[in-house]
């Protein structure tokens, strides 16, 4: 088999899959993690990389690697090939993104001892945002400033986003450069993105993946002055104000769990903080369908996608509840069912296509990959 290894790189894991490339069907994946920890036997990324190719032994012909790199800021709008000036932007724009792109560039780097003799692509989440125009990305703060300081809305997951609107205009059978789709990335991190003819114009992550959706550990929008605040009468520091909206805000500063199965569960039995931040949830949700309706001028599809997006249909049904003048229906008997296929959950005959399309990011990138090196 001829394949693309993809790697996903954090501070102290790394996620893997082996994509066949004439099934576009992943034929191992796995994970490492504990890297560089005390009591591990993996001391860093490369040993942890070599461990893992030694396992899959000579059963394999690996082609080309896949890197995913959160933020590529301004630079880049397509996936690239590695090279020694892309590995020093990436590790320049860890600025905008520290918790993500040092850990990326360590699986890239560890990649390349493994495998030296194969290309190495990065596929950038904020790549498929960069078509959004100046009036969505920009902040209202001082220009110089701004630019000095690259301060802009880059958004993320635009690798889901991508697929999941491509997908969705396959399954639709009508050319996406006809649509104009919603997509809901729902996981323990969450964005929503508006995407025309198979441009993204909107989408909610900003900066930082922190701005937007209500999302496990992290607020999503927020009063900016609230940080002025917290400093100010509180007396956090700005590292545990980081902390605090990254990690300790969303659901699980709601309700105590991050986890939004649990939260689901907890709302259903009547628990009140879990009621009302599942309102909180729902309605910031609809905020941002609201707006993107507006701003595409029209709807033709709304797309949940991602592990809450894909599998709460209680979630699904309550948010787009009264929003029916909006021409967003919901059918209960095709809500209901869980799948690993892409499907319709609106009525036959709905004016707009609600629908529920697995994402894939790593096939994405496998895709791109082989896109690029052929």
């Amino acid at each position: 088999m001829t394949q693309i290894f993809i790697v996903n790189s954090g501070s102290s894991s790394i996620k893997y899959q082996l994509i066949d490339i004439e099934t576009e069907t992943a034929v191992l994946s796995g994970l490492v993690e504990r890297i560089g920890e005390e009591g591990s036997d993996v001391p860093d990324h490369e040993t942890g990389l070599r461990h893992v190719l030694e396992a899959l032994g000579n059963d394999h012909s690996i082609v080309a690697v896949g890197h995913r790199v959160v933020q590529g800021g301004a630079l880049f709008d397509k996936a690239t090939l590695v090279t020694d000036e892309v590995e020093k932007q990436i590790e320049e724009l860890g600025a905008l993104a520290p918790l993500h792109n040092p850990a990326n560039l360590l699986g890239i780097r560890a990649a390349k001892a493994a495998l030296p003799d194969v290309p190495h692509v990065v596929v950038f989440d904020t790549a498929f945002h960069q078509t959004m125009p100046p009036e969505a990305y920009t902040y209202a703060i001082p220009t110089a400033l701004a630019e000095k300081h690259q301060i802009r809305r880059y958004g993320a997951h635009g690798t889901s986003h991508k697929y999941v609107s491509e997908q969705a205009a396959l399954f639709l059978g009508r050319p996406l450069e006809s649509l104009k789709i919603i997509v809901l990335h729902l996981g323990n991190g969450a964005s929503a993105a508006a995407i025309d003819g198979g441009r993204s114009i909107e989408t909610s992550m900003g900066l930082t993946p922190l701005e937007g959706l209500v999302m496990g550990t992290r607020s999503g929008d927020i009063d900016p002055a609230v940080l002025v605040h917290l400093h100010r009468q509180a007396g956090l520091g700005f590292d545990e104000i980081d902390v605090l909206l990254n990690r300790k805000s969303g659901m699980l500063g709601l309700t105590g769990n991050g986890d939004m199965r649990f939260v689901s569960e907890a709302a259903e039995r009547g628990e009140e903080a879990a009621v009302a931040a599942m309102a909180v949830y729902r309605h910031r949700l609809r905020k941002y369908i609201g707006a993107y309706i507006a701003h595409l001028g029209g709807l033709d599809a709304l797309v949940f996608t991602a592990g809450v997006g894909e599998n709460d249909p209680d979630l699904r049904r309550e948010t787009l509840a009264g929003l029916e003048f909006l021409g967003l229906n919901i059918d209960d008997e095709r809500n209901q069912p869980r799948s690993k296929q892409a499907r319709y959950i609106s009525p036959e005959g709905s004016p707009v296509a609600v629908l529920v399309v697995p994402t894939n990011e790593e096939l994405e990138i496998a895709r791109q990959t082989l896109a690029l090196v052929g």
